[in-house]
């Protein structure tokens, strides 16, 4: 399965590796995606997600349901 980020989408960036020669390969930006389990509220459930840090610092900031909703995501199918 590929490295993407269940709730927001965010996935791999291209992009290039600079070397001191000024040689440029190219290289994959990886998302940093965590497995959590989250306790959602409003479904009284605990929700298993596989997560950027970037969604889970705004899911601390927003909650859980209120980002999902935000981003078009049904929390049922977790």
């Amino acid at each position: 399965m590929s490295r993407v980020c269940e709730l927001t989408g965010a996935k791999a960036n291209n992009g290039m590796a600079v070397s001191h020669s000024h040689i440029r390969t190219k290289k994959l930006q990886q998302v940093n995606l965590q497995k959590r389990r989250l306790w959602w509220e409003e479904g009284k459930k605990w929700v298993n997600i596989k997560i950027s840090t970037k969604a889970l610092k705004s899911i601390q900031k927003v909650g859980l349901d209120k980002f999902a909703k935000s981003n078009g995501v049904d929390l049922k199918k977790f």
